[in-house]
């Protein structure tokens, strides 16, 4: 396969989605070069008490093209309303065409275990989808040409960083993103709407609070930073060269590898 290109395309379920748990990578990789693109599948429509869902869409729809400013993102439209995320052909050729259009050598998504459909959804779907990025006979909608070279998929912590059966999920490697964490609170700020919803709906208190809290968890858990994201790699079988880490490459000291779950796929557990 043809060289990496340094473009990294994060695809997650949901509006405030990607700020929760990614963007912090996003940037700290924007910061050395790399070109960042923004995919929320979701509308978000069902996330708000007070407004209808047409309100709703209109008014998520500006939050995340305003956070994906923030953050230097190139933003792309979302394909299905909340709920409404199912793993089908349809979904597939859509998601494939973003992939196929960016041509990303990272594509950052959520865990294949998490608290919500949607969320499980979606990542069957980027793992999909990057997977048939240079199959010729598999048509995006709209069509958009192959491409060769390798991509490489990480998947997000869940949110709790719990699976669905209240298993904790533990990071293959951990990100420092300490020294960008006042802009992706600002990123995630701009999703205003989610404040009263997120109290109500799943009693995050302050979204805001919850995303720090997470991050602070997270950095506890690698033994070296204050604020932290997690990732696990997915398996490179179709997708890159074995070897392939190109997060560790690029983000060098900022990258640590989580020695013991390593350990643990070594000995195939």
């Amino acid at each position: 396969m043809s060289t990496l290109t340094q473009t990294a395309l994060a695809i997650a379920a949901h509006p405030d989605d990607i700020e929760f748990g990614m963007a912090g990578t996003l940037l700290l990789l924007r910061q050395r070069g790399w070109k960042i693109h923004y995919f929320n599948l979701s509308t978000g429509n069902c996330g708000s008490m007070e407004m209808s869902a047409a309100k709703t869409r209109s008014v998520r729809r500006k939050e995340a093209q305003a956070a994906a400013r923030v953050l230097g993102a190139r933003w792309y439209s979302p394909i299905a309303d909340d709920l409404e995320i199912l793993y089908t052909v349809s979904a597939l050729r859509r998601v494939a065409a973003v992939v196929r259009a960016v041509k990303p050598s990272v594509v950052l998504t959520h865990s294949p275990q998490d608290y919500m459909e949607d969320h499980m959804n979606t990542c069957r779907l980027a793992v999909t989808a990057a997977f048939a990025h240079g199959m010729p006979n598999f048509r995006s909608a709209p069509q958009r040409a192959p491409f060769g070279q390798d991509v490489t998929v990480y998947h997000a912590m869940p949110h709790g960083l719990r699976d669905g059966l209240r298993r904790t999920i533990a990071p293959g490697a951990f990100v420092n993103t300490t020294t960008v964490h006042k802009v992706k609170l600002a990123a995630l700020a701009c999703h205003q709407s989610q404040q009263g919803w997120l109290d109500a709906s799943q009693g995050m208190n302050s979204y805001l609070a919850a995303m720090e809290e997470m991050s602070r968890a997270l950095g506890r858990m690698s033994g070296k930073f204050t604020h932290a994201e997690g990732w696990r790699r997915h398996l490179h079988l179709g997708l890159s060269a074995k070897e392939n880490d190109p997060l560790r490459d690029a983000l060098g000291k900022d990258y640590v590898v989580n020695k013991k779950y390593e350990t643990e796929l070594d000995r195939g557990r």
